[in-house]
């Protein structure tokens, strides 16, 4: 379903409220990595801390946890010393995976494109401040 037709269909109330959270989980600077990086297999904290790179403790912890409320990770805490604790994705945060993995791809594929847009944004802006600041 794409957000527009939910938008329109919810229009902006309170009834949005919770597809946009999830929408937000799902979509977030950390979730997003996290979501992919345990595509490819569970990882313990510390191995998906390091594959993600640059997110502390604190995050990464919090984006777990908010991943595992809304029911995309599954957490396994092992009764042993050291304590053990794995994290995987369930059936529902495999396909949210998928789906935020292949966003991820079209990201890579159309960088290209991306930059050259924001070049050409960027050059009519400096042609505009330029023509601006000649009148003055």
């Amino acid at each position: 379903m794409a957000v527009s037709t939910v938008v329109g269909k919810y229009g902006i109330g309170e009834e949005m409220c919770p597809y946009r959270l999830v929408l937000e989980h799902v979509t977030s600077r950390w979730g997003v990595l996290v979501l992919i990086e345990l595509l490819e297999r569970p990882h313990r904290f510390s191995e998906l801390r390091r594959a993600i790179g640059r997110v502390s403790e604190k995050m990464l912890t919090q984006t777990l946890q908010t991943l595992e409320r809304d029911g995309l990770v599954h957490r396994d805490a092992k009764p042993v010393i050291p304590p053990r604790v794995d994290y995987s994705l369930t059936d529902l945060g495999r396909e949210a995976a998928v789906q935020v993995r292949g966003l991820a791809l079209w990201t890579s594929e159309r960088m290209a494109e991306v930059e050259k847009a924001r070049n050409a944004y960027d050059a009519r802006k400096a042609g505009h401040k330029a023509e601006a600041d000649s009148r003055t």
